[in-house]
C-alpha cells in the first residue's frame, strides 16, 4: 500500500448532488414522503422564506412536507432549472401550488441533504 492510499478510507464517498436534487424532485412528484425524506440528513434544517417557516431534523420536515404531497397543482414539481454551484445545488423548480421557486440544498459528507433554503423565484 503507498503512503497515501489511506486518505479514500477516511474521505467520505463521492456522491452526486444534482442526482441527490432530482431523486428529491422525483419523491415530491410522486408523493412519497417517505423517500422524499431519506434525501435529508437527520439533522436537516429546512428555511422557508416562501412561508416563513423554518423547521428542523425529520419530524420537522414531516410537518412541513406532509401537506404540501396531498392535492398539490397539476405544474407543481416542475423542474426549470438545476444548477451546480460551491455549496451545493440551486433548484428552480414550480412549487406544490405551482408557484416558481428558487432553493439551495447544501449537504452532508454523506451525500444527504443538510440544509435546504427556499425563495420565491423571481419570474
Amino acid at each position: 500500500m503507498r503512503s497515501w492510499d489511506w486518505v479514500r478510507w477516511i474521505l467520505p464517498d463521492d456522491f452526486d448532488n444534482m442526482a441527490v436534487v432530482v431523486d428529491w424532485l422525483d419523491a415530491c412528484r410522486n408523493e412519497n414522503l417517505e423517500l422524499l425524506l431519506d434525501c435529508f440528513a437527520e439533522d436537516a434544517g429546512l428555511s422557508c422564506s416562501c412561508d416563513g417557516v423554518d423547521v428542523f431534523g425529520r419530524a420537522g420536515l414531516t410537518v412541513y412536507w406532509k401537506p404540501r404531497l396531498k392535492g398539490f397543482s397539476p405544474a407543481a414539481f416542475g423542474l426549470e432549472e438545476i444548477t451546480p454551484v460551491a455549496e451545493g445545488v440551486i433548484l428552480e423548480y414550480l412549487n406544490h401550488e405551482g408557484k416558481p421557486v428558487k432553493v439551495v440544498f447544501s449537504f452532508n459528507s454523506k451525500g444527504k441533504i443538510a440544509q435546504m433554503c427556499c425563495e420565491p423565484a423571481s419570474a
